[in-house]
């Protein structure tokens, strides 16, 4: 049995249906975002990441306004702007990317494991929209242990790296340092980061033999 839609996520797609023809419309996502409001913030989110899948050219000449998100002191805001980026680097014909990238992968090392989780997450999209910046990406997330947080945090951190791992490991330009980080986590105190592991493994460990 498929589960339900969400009321909000029924919202949110007729919002970006909406957004995409009518400017005043997307205005609104773009302010909604930065509201106080949790449901108007993460409906507009939502509403711009449906248009981010669908036509990401439509929200590029908005770039440097998501990359401001990353830049504060809100966890939220953050978030918001770690997907959005993410999402539009398929379309960043100007390597807009390329100039914050040290700030977007410094969030790793982030105050919260929020955004660093989700920084490690996204990075298999990126990867597959700049191909160029794998390796310089892979040593970011296989550099999680130099991160300040502490141990729990980390192993989940490398959870969500190992996710985008699986993403591109295939065209990876360094396969043996990406197995053998993974092969590290099957002793992970961490059951979720343990078992992605074990996933990964059971999928490309042949790759290093």
């Amino acid at each position: 049995m498929s589960k339900p839609i969400a009321r909000w996520e029924i919202n949110a797609k007729a919002l970006a249906k909406k957004a995409i023809n009518d400017s005043k419309q997307l205005n609104e996502l773009l302010q909604g975002i930065l509201s106080r409001e949790d449901k108007t913030r993460y409906t507009s989110f939502k509403a711009l990441m449906f248009i981010a899948d669908e036509q990401p050219g439509l929200l590029y000449p908005h770039w440097d306004y998501f990359a401001t998100l990353i830049n504060g002191e809100n966890t939220r805001s953050k978030y918001i702007g770690i997907y959005l980026l993410a999402a539009l680097t398929v379309v960043d014909k100007d390597n807009k990317f390329e100039q914050i990238f040290d700030k977007y992968y410094d969030l790793l090392n982030d105050k919260s494991i929020i955004p660093s989780a989700h920084v490690a997450g996204n990075s298999g999209r990126i990867v597959k929209a700049k191909a160029q910046l794998e390796p310089k990406i892979t040593d970011r997330l296989l550099s999680i242990d130099k991160t300040h947080h502490n141990p729990g945090h980390r192993e989940l951190i490398k959870s969500h790296a190992i996710e985008a791992f699986n993403e591109y490991f295939e065209h990876a330009e360094d396969k043996t340092k990406i197995l053998e980080f993974v092969k590290r986590q099957l002793k992970s105190k961490s059951p979720k980061t343990k078992n992605r592991a074990k996933e990964f493994l059971k999928k490309w460990g042949s790759a290093g033999t």
